[in-house]
């Protein structure tokens, strides 16, 4: 890259940056909030709690693939703004919330901008950097982004809790989003825009509702058990939707999701390790998060202290991956980092019944090290498409919030220990599927 248009897109990768932490930084500040949040609306059960993450989850992955595309057609600066601005107006409805049901809708509203946001925050990161061993290492910055939100996530989120109100876990995204836009109109130039499409109305309708009930009933077996009629109504209803999904994606002209991406495999591998990623650090977020406030009779700030260290090594890891992926290609981060999710994950299955805090954090910085997968996932995803960035970032990004949903669901409905034998299970077919893909850059 030129040395002149160094500084114009560093300070474009600061703004799409920042937008993409607001995203992040929930992550892990309402988990620590979901006890807070229960006391206060009365709703004690983890079912409850698990649809205020996954009614955000949900939104978020049904609807990206659709803005994704819109990002190509309209242009993905416009469609990124528009996603902050919808994130900073549902973020204050989160904060004013009188009931569960209002925080909810909220939170789906955050999950809608949200699905604006991401996808056109990696075509922008791809416009802006052209060289491949550049764009790796923007791609590192922006993964380390998300390590960042985590990692700043336990502390804010306990601190919010344990010294004013759960309410402020939302406000904070108030004055990032400000910032990010008005970084946006300044220093993000938009990318040439593509051929108009029509919109694929039946696809969008029938992904959502098969993710929908696929989660719905996950969390319906936490409390009513695996062979209830409800579980077994809504599994087998996401299931079905889930075949006229694909029939319909087959058979319409302007697919939300173009399965023909699929068969490109570089694409096919990463997009299978975001579901996965997403699936295992989510619902070990989660579980985590109630485990140290319930089994562990921790405070909100205590439990976000005893995070650190598992936010910390993700955040560092992240960072550290995107110029590993620019040096050695996107196989060996990928790898590490699924081998240290895995170690992790069986660690935790496996700690003492002590309660032994060097133990946990010991395990958790293992753990953390799964991070050095993500930056090299977005890098391969990116680099297989380049032509079709919003699509590409769309696709991988649907993958990594739909594992992340079913994760909070399905590892928050098992034992902590039986959820972390499922997690270890998880990063093994990360390292079947890195293997799988062919060595790139």
């Amino acid at each position: 890259m030129p040395a002149e248009t160094r500084a114009p897109a560093k300070l474009a990768l600061t703004a799409v940056c920042l937008g993409f932490l607001m995203i992040t930084l929930d992550a892990t500040i309402v988990n620590l909030a979901l006890p807070a949040i229960g006391a206060d609306f009365g709703e004690p059960s983890t079912a409850a709690l698990q649809w205020v993450v996954d009614a955000y989850t949900v939104t978020l992955a049904a609807f990206l693939l659709t803005w994704g595309a819109a990002g190509d057609r309209w242009g993905s600066r416009r469609v990124f703004e528009v996603g902050v601005a919808v994130f900073v107006l549902a973020s204050i409805a989160c904060a004013l919330a009188g009931s569960a049901a209002w925080l909810i809708a909220a939170r789906a509203v955050q999950g809608a901008g949200a699905a604006a946001l991401l996808p056109s925050s990696l075509a922008l990161i791809v416009h802006q950097f052209p060289d491949p061993r550049e764009r790796a290492r923007a791609l590192g910055v922006w993964g380390g982004m998300s390590g960042a939100g985590l990692a700043a996530g336990p502390v804010l989120g306990g601190l919010a809790v344990g010294l004013a109100d759960w309410r402020l876990v939302f406000a904070v995204n108030v004055p990032v989003g400000i910032v990010a836009i008005v970084l946006t109109r300044r220093a993000v130039t938009e990318p040439p825009r593509h051929a108009s499409t029509r919109l694929d109305l039946a696809g969008q309708l029938t992904g959502t509702a098969s993710l929908a009930c696929l989660v719905a009933g996950f969390i319906e077996s936490g409390h009513a058990g695996w062979l209830a009629p409800l579980t077994l109504t809504l599994l087998a209803g996401g299931v079905v939707a889930g075949v006229v999904f694909v029939t319909v994606e087959r058979r319409v002209p302007d697919p939300v999701l173009p399965l023909g991406v699929l068969r490109i495999r570089n694409f096919a591998v990463a997009t299978g390790i975001g579901g996965l990623f997403n699936f295992c650090l989510y619902g070990t977020l989660f579980s985590l998060a109630l485990y140290l406030q319930r089994a562990w009779s921790l405070g909100a700030l205590a439990a976000g202290l005893a995070l650190v260290p598992l936010t910390m090594a993700v955040g560092l890891n992240a960072f550290f991956s995107g110029r590993l992926t620019g040096r050695f290609g996107a196989r060996v981060p990928m790898i590490a980092g699924a081998v240290a999710g895995f170690a992790g994950s069986v660690g935790f299955a496996l700690l003492p019944a002590d309660r032994s805090l060097v133990a946990f954090v010991l395990v958790s910085v293992v753990f953390g090290c799964c991070s050095l997968a993500m930056p090299a996932m977005t890098s391969l995803a990116m680099n297989s498409l380049p032509d079709k960035a919003g699509l590409a970032a769309g696709v991988l990004n649907a993958s990594r919030q739909t594992g992340g949903a079913i994760g909070v669901a399905l590892v928050g409905a098992l034992l902590p220990a039986t959820g972390m034998w499922l997690v270890a299970g998880g990063y093994a077919l990360v390292v079947v599927l890195a293997l799988l893909g062919r060595q790139s850059s």
